[in-house]
């Protein structure tokens, strides 16, 4: 099926910036992520990018999470819908938790969650992918980001209070912050890459 053109099936989620973002992050996981094995993605959302990547990519097992149940049951509904065999049932993970229901990964993938949660998650998150990842194995972050305390965009600053109007816990993160983070919980950082409508892609790689 072409998740392009189908109707959404029952009980499945549609976030329209899915869509827009998931052809260019395609682009890009397929070059830092390795040809075979497991993909934890952390914060699925609505699993449209789960559907996408996992039909794109038959060569990795990709493992949908999220702490909502509402999410999961919407990644669900997706799964049923896209018929996939190496797409797997979505899990409830909760990124801020000392411990997770997974006990490998060769790759972790989050798109769109640091900023949409408590700095603590983000830290989980990262943790999480020190713990899982064997070495050189990549985190992979994607959405927003500030650089040396400057938003990139004007865009980014309305979006940033938006998020702080809703949660004071939530906001655009800095990347100097997030490597700073990472490297404390021995995840290196490989590289930047800017995406459209003013989003970044961060690589981190677990160190040796």
């Amino acid at each position: 099926m072409n998740e392009d053109t189908d109707v959404p099936p029952p009980g499945a989620l549609v976030a329209p910036a899915a869509a827009r973002n998931r052809a260019p992050i395609l682009s890009v996981l397929r070059r830092v992520l390795p040809e075979t094995g497991v993909v934890l993605e952390v914060a699925s959302g609505t699993g449209e990018h789960a559907v996408h990547m996992a039909r794109a990519l038959p060569g990795l097992a990709w493992v949908p999470s999220d702490p909502d149940p509402q999410a999961r049951a919407s990644v669900a509904a997706w799964r049923a819908h896209a018929g996939l065999a190496n797409l797997a049932p979505p899990i409830a993970l909760d990124a801020a938790a000392p411990d997770w229901p997974v006990v490998q990964a060769d790759a972790i993938v989050s798109i769109n969650m640091i900023h949409i949660a408590p700095w603590e998650a983000g830290l989980g998150l990262m943790a999480g992918a020190g713990r899982l990842l064997p070495p050189g194995g990549p985190l992979v972050l994607y959405g927003p980001f500030n650089v040396e305390g400057r938003f990139t965009a004007p865009s980014n600053a309305q979006f940033d209070a938006s998020l702080k109007a809703r949660d004071s816990r939530w906001g655009i993160r800095d990347v100097a912050d997030v490597a700073a983070a990472a490297a404390a919980r021995g995840l290196s950082f490989g590289e930047r890459i800017d995406m459209p409508a003013n989003n970044m892609i961060l690589v981190f790689r677990r160190t040796p």
